[in-house]
């Protein structure tokens, strides 16, 4: 008989140390997210479970009773990031099976409040007693959710906050702290008199607005005024962001620097090639995606900043899971996750 998988072999397999795979195992969110996949792989590969998973299986069937859980996508395009949540969404379903745990995801098609309220219902109409959700920031929305907290049925907000309702807690990066940080090294690439242009995705989403904040507000304590710093919104579309940064250039020719606070970071960098193909013209932009990753390669984008998207999928499903079958109600504020910064050297 082979010898039983440990800790130190799924370490050994992953080539991380023994802790990582500890931080991994107890769904602590400062892991980046290729390790926790490499280490989630060395353990299936070696058919590691771990004495605390082993005893909670031979329980389940006695211990919990079965539960629905639903979570609500906002109306995101196709890309790294939607893929990315999706995929913390499915680690969570696929672990939380053996505890009689039913996940319904739902995605909407609008950016309008009711299709979310009418989402909710339908959640609640099919069994959820818990609900994940990423969502505009909406009155309506948040009086939804404090109804549904006083039935007794938990929402828990990732990605972008709902911070005015009774959501248990928030799942995401402190997207203040990110903007301010993007700020601080905008003004360290451009001159003190510089204009910028700042490219928001949806100013309806608290993180995108909470984001935008943080940049705006570190940028006047460094000394620029509003008349150098630029707002468009451009909805995370591609065609969008492509013809407001074109008419901002055109407006602006001589722009010093882009702030990309959207996840269209090709649509700016091709208007940018259009427009003034020799100029150069600094941009920083959120998020590791293939596409952000050649353009950080090729010079077009010049820092990138990121967040645990897939963590963001995977933990509120965990947390709901926990408060429902075992009574623990997790921390209102949880810890952010990390905040990266990456250039062409150290992709």
């Amino acid at each position: 008989m082979g010898k039983r998988p440990t800790i130190q072999m799924v370490a050994d397999r992953a080539g991380v140390s023994r802790g990582t795979v500890d931080r991994v195992l107890n769904n602590r969110s400062y892991v980046k997210a290729e390790v926790r996949t490499r280490i989630l792989a060395a353990m299936q590969e070696l058919g590691y479970v771990s004495p605390r998973d082993a005893h909670q299986r031979v329980l389940s069937e006695s211990r919990f009773s079965p539960i629905r859980l639903g979570v609500i996508l906002p109306n995101w395009p196709d890309d790294h990031f939607r893929n990315e949540v999706q995929r913390g969404i499915q680690t969570a379903r696929a672990e939380l099976t053996d505890f009689h745990v039913d996940v319904m995801l739902c995605h909407c098609q609008t950016d309008i409040p009711g299709e979310v309220i009418e989402l909710l219902d339908q959640l609640v109409a099919d069994g959820a007693q818990g609900i994940a959700m990423c969502a505009i920031a909406n009155i309506a929305i948040e009086a939804k959710i404090d109804q549904l907290a006083a039935q007794g049925i938990p929402t828990i907000t990732f990605n972008s906050d709902l911070p005015n309702s009774k959501r248990l807690c928030f799942i995401g990066q402190d997207y203040r702290r990110s903007g301010r940080i993007a700020a601080e090294l905008m003004s360290k690439c451009i001159d003190p008199k510089g204009k910028i242009l700042a490219a928001v995705g949806n100013l309806e989403f608290d993180g995108h607005r909470t984001r935008l904040d943080g940049f705006c507000e570190r940028m006047h304590e460094l000394g620029f005024d509003n008349g150098q710093i630029e707002i468009v919104e451009t909805f995370n579309d591609y065609h969008t962001t492509y013809r407001k940064v074109l008419e901002s250039l055109s407006r602006c020719p001589d722009l010093s620097a882009i702030y990309m606070a959207n996840q269209s970071v090709a649509g700016c960098t091709e208007a940018i090639h259009a427009a003034t193909p020799k100029a150069r013209i600094r941009v920083i932009c959120h998020d590791i995606s293939e596409s952000t990753k050649r353009l950080l390669r090729s010079g077009d984008v010049d820092l990138a900043i990121s967040q645990d998207i897939y963590q963001q999928g995977y933990l509120p499903l965990i947390l709901l899971r926990d408060l429902l079958q075992k009574g623990k109600s997790p921390a209102a504020q949880q810890p952010g996750s990390n905040i990266s910064i990456f250039c062409a050297e150290n992709l």
